[in-house]
């Protein structure tokens, strides 16, 4: 009888196994595809000179040619530095903590208000890259043009000037930034709505200030939140760079580190299309950011998150 029963629960665990690989092979397979294999080609022209006078033919195995050539660049440390400063600045402005802001005062005010008030934020997101930042350059431009220098600066007396080339970088965190809070914003309010009424009652029922919910109550339910809104904001400024394309082209020394490979790869102008060594300059960004992930996941105690809960005994 207890054979049987050993078999029986065999064959449900294999059965069990077999569900479980069957329902996740079609997103692993996608996974492989658009992300794994794209990766792996990335590496592999990275140790080509494969470009556009080569063509897909009579390209030559460099090894780390191009890589060395980037390192002797004269600006690569400079573009380095731009793009940790670009990121940095962001991510914590922006796309973590006014997305936090945003979500926790969001859902302090009246429900109606606070749906409104995030639809709102949320049309940066939905407009066209185009046009918005269109409407930013329209904003910063030039007197007569310039909202900002028309309407704002000159009835003060202060003197017009392109914004946009006098503070580079704070253009382009600025046109960036408030893309990323939006979705920021939404993550943290899902979460914020789902923490159960009961821990802040109970919170009130103690005495705890706003304030003190917020950092009690809140902020720790909220580390699984953060820690995705932080790493996958971090990727998307490290390998995004259509806003600041449009925004200056890379002019007033605004060209990141993603912005010089696609120059190089696809878009240079005397029509010498380099793509292994835009492919290297891009695979430095796949291990900077593998690297980031990884401090991210230890400062946010990622084996402390997964691991499963425990009942104290009495």
């Amino acid at each position: 009888m207890r054979g049987d029963l050993r078999k029986t629960n065999t064959r449900s665990g294999r059965g069990d196994r077999w569900n479980a690989i069957g329902f996740l092979f079609p997103s692993l397979l996608l996974v492989i595809l658009f992300f794994f294999l794209p990766v792996i080609i990335t590496f592999f022209l990275s140790a080509t000179n494969m470009s556009s006078s080569t063509g897909f033919r009579n390209w030559q195995w460099v090894g780390l040619a191009n890589y060395t050539k980037i390192l002797n660049s004269p600006r690569a440390l400079s573009r380095l530095w731009l793009t940790l400063q670009y990121v940095a600045l962001t991510l914590v402005f922006f796309n973590v903590g006014m997305g936090l802001l945003l979500a926790i005062l969001t859902t302090r005010i009246p429900a109606r208000m606070g749906t409104l008030f995030r639809v709102v934020w949320l049309l940066p997101r939905v407009t066209p890259i185009v046009v918005y930042v269109m409407m930013w350059i329209f904003l910063a431009a030039d007197a007569p043009y310039g909202v900002i220098n028309q309407l704002l600066l000159e009835p003060l007396g202060v003197a017009p000037r392109y914004w946009i080339a006098a503070h580079p970088l704070l253009a382009i965190v600025l046109v960036n930034g408030y893309i990323g809070a939006s979705f920021g914003m939404i993550i943290f309010t899902s979460a914020i709505q789902s923490i159960p009424p009961d821990l802040f009652w109970a919170a009130v029922v103690d005495g705890a200030s706003w304030w003190k919910q917020i950092r009690y109550v809140v902020l720790p339910l909220l580390r699984w939140p953060l820690l995705f809104v932080t790493v996958y904001q971090t990727l998307s400024l490290l390998m995004s760079f259509e806003q600041i394309l449009i925004l200056t082209d890379g002019a007033y020394n605004t060209e990141v580190w993603a912005l010089w490979a696609y120059h190089r790869a696809l878009n240079n102008y005397w029509g010498h299309f380099q793509w292994g060594f835009g492919a290297a300059l891009a695979a430095i960004l796949v291990l900077i950011g593998i690297m980031l992930s990884a401090l991210y996941l230890r400062f946010f105690r990622l084996n402390t998150l997964i691991q499963r809960p425990q009942i104290e005994s009495p």
